[in-house]
């Protein structure tokens, strides 16, 4: 019997000990984070005959971003008050539910970890919930009392600081399970006396900490000197909120890296801070660094990594390299050797501007990569402001920019308003970005979000401390101020580095009823998800799930949903048949005017389905 060229691949990637991305136990799909499905059921030809399969409410109007999982006919989810909830795969109904702490203020809502022991007799789910890592049984729902201290690991711990004073660690995106190990980031807060961001390793069966790698550096440590003395004592962030990434057959996790904090102002950080805004390649055994590159020195824009790495094969100068590709918030890909570092393109540091704010001290330079093609646009000008706005409030807004410093992107933020394009928003921001292992080809989902920093001192206390907003600039009609589209899928031939395609994603329901289509989603969250079988599938805020030809961005199908949607949807297989799942509980309406809440649910297709039947 003849294999197929994907059958052939598949059996490769098995071989070499990588995913073969035909289950979706992990997020995002694998962990390698491809957000591909080997799947084909599902095709070109046929997506048209999609239909509802079954739905299951949230049982409540919280906004969910939850990427599900799929491990032994089991689909587990968040609902129901931020509980962990299992599902039956093939027909939707409720197995069991886990109810999370009353109150419970912050958990993993992106979505959660699945471990297996190589015999099969343990089956864990880990999330954290409130800065605690917990374990629960994934066949029943009960807590593992065994796990930490009666169940829970107290993930403020162990940070050289009193517990108490860090109000936040956690990270809402999960991490990665490896072998026996769970490889976490954090999320910290946003400002001054956040917690540093250390990448740590927690055994699954005990919770006991396996490692620790410390991206504020501490003495004796490479990049030590990046920052000033004993800035690991007091310094924050430098953390990986988003999604790890692992290549499994090398045993090398891929870390994406946030800004140092405060955001927007260093005086108390002088220096290129390393790791804040990496790449970082660490042994995912022992937390040894390998290799790391920072894509912003001395960030004061908060332009953090925000997207998982992407694991790709490609045919580069004649010679087929395995290569890791980071996504940005400013727009721009990274490409390296994925073992050793090297970029596979030029990456040029060019100056940039400086700043007026006393005792700041802004890198003289950023890197530029000169390939591929940045997906983002990256300057906003009063030539680039839409029509969508009264003739009052234009030259309201013209008036503001133009008064405003503005000298392209790397505009460093000051007491005088301070336009940034990208926005800190993205760009790219969390499940932005996909691929295909079999032909080299990256994905994008994007957003153009132009933001507007001015920053100001509160009190009068020392040290000196200045804060910004976020600065989203949103007119009086709740979309941005800038020409569309506002969102756009970009596909990128990784082999060649350029630009395959690129088109609007999605629609603003009202503007699409007055007759202006294809502007693109305003505010785009979550990402796509690649099929074998030639597809792109999102769920967007505009309450629509569609279908895109992978080669050509053709729209092939869409169906609205009851609520928008902000996450990565699934791709599994049970009882036979394909399915596509999606949470569908963003809101029920993404015009900023509409106060309208309605319970959530997960809707999966399948191929002529009817509701209810397996």
């Amino acid at each position: 019997m003849r294999l197929t060229t994907l059958a052939l691949f598949s059996c490769f990637l098995l071989a070499a000990g990588q995913e073969d991305h035909t289950r979706w136990s992990d997020y995002g799909g694998a962990a390698d984070s491809a957000q591909y499905s080997a799947l084909k059921q599902i095709n070109r030809s046929n997506v048209k005959n999609l239909k509802i399969a079954w739905s299951y409410s949230t049982g409540d109007n919280n906004k969910y971003s939850f990427n599900p999982l799929i491990a032994n006919g089991r689909l587990y989810v968040l609902a129901r008050n931020n509980s962990i909830v299992a599902l039956d795969a093939v027909t939707g109904k409720e197995v069991w539910v886990h109810e999370v702490v009353p109150h419970t203020k912050l958990v993993t809502n992106r979505g959660i970890n699945y471990w297996e022991s190589k015999d099969g007799k343990d089956r864990r789910l880990l999330f954290a919930s409130d800065n605690f890592l917990q374990a629960i049984d994934a066949r029943t729902g009960e807590a593992i009392l065994s796990f930490g201290t009666h169940g829970r690991v107290d993930l403020r711990e162990g940070f050289g600081r009193d517990p108490q004073t860090l109000t936040l660690v956690q990270s809402t995106t999960p991490g990665r399970v490896f072998e026996d190990l769970l490889i976490l980031g954090s999320a910290t807060n946003q400002g001054y006396g956040s917690a540093p961001g250390d990448i740590r390793a927690f055994d699954v069966r005990t919770g006991k900490l396996a490692w620790t790698f410390h991206t504020i550096p501490h003495p004796g440590e490479f990049g030590y000197e990046t920052w000033p003395a004993n800035a690991w004592k007091t310094g924050g962030g430098a953390n990986s909120w988003s999604e790890l990434t692992l290549d499994v057959r090398r045993g090398i996790v891929y870390i994406p890296t946030a800004s140092p904090k405060y955001n927007f102002y260093g005086v108390d950080r002088k220096g290129m801070n390393l790791f804040g805004d990496c790449l970082l390649a660490l042994d995912a055994r022992t937390g040894k660094r390998l290799w790391h590159f920072q894509m912003v020195h001395h960030d004061i824009w908060d332009y953090d990594n925000p997207t998982a790495p992407q694991l790709l094969t490609v045919r580069h100068n004649g010679k087929d390299m395995d290569i890791v590709a980071q996504v940005g918030k400013e727009g721009f890909i990274w490409v390296f050797d994925r073992v050793t570092g090297e970029p596979l393109w030029p990456i040029e540091e060019r100056t940039v501007p400086h700043s007026d704010m006393p005792g700041e001290e802004t890198w003289p330079t950023q890197p530029f990569p000169l390939k591929p093609p940045p997906f983002a646009r990256q300057k906003f000008t009063v030539d680039d402001l839409n029509s969508f706005m009264s003739p009052e409030e234009r030259a309201q807004v013209r008036d503001k920019m133009e008064s405003a410093r503005n000298e392209g992107m790397f505009t460093p933020p000051g007491v005088r308003n301070t336009v940034q394009m990208p926005g800190n928003n993205g760009g790219a921001n969390w499940g932005g970005a996909a691929v295909d292992p079999a032909n080299g080809t990256l994905y994008v989902a994007s957003k153009d979000l132009p933001a507007m920093l001015k920053l100001e001192r509160h009190d009068q206390s020392e040290p000196v401390r200045y804060y910004s907003g976020f600065g989203f600039m949103i007119t009086s009609s709740g979309f941005s101020p800038i020409t569309p589209p506002w969102a756009s899928l970009t596909a990128y031939n990784l082999n060649e580095g350029t630009i395959k395609w690129k088109i609007p994603l999605g629609d603003v329901p009202s503007l699409a009823a007055k007759g202006f289509s294809n502007t693109g989603v305003h505010f785009l969250k979550g990402g796509p998800v690649v099929t074998a079988g030639g597809l792109i599938f999102t769920a967007t805020r505009d309450r629509k799930v569609r279908a895109f030809d992978e080669e050509t961005g053709k729209l092939l199908w869409e169906t609205e949903l009851e609520a928008g949607s902000e996450g990565v949807p699934a791709i599994y297989e049970a009882g036979g048949r394909e399915y596509l799942v999606v949470c569908a509980a963003a809101q029920s309406d993404i015009d900023p005017s509409s106060k309208n809440k309605i319970h959530g649910a997960y809707v999966a297709f399948a191929l002529n389905a009817e509701p209810g039947t397996k």
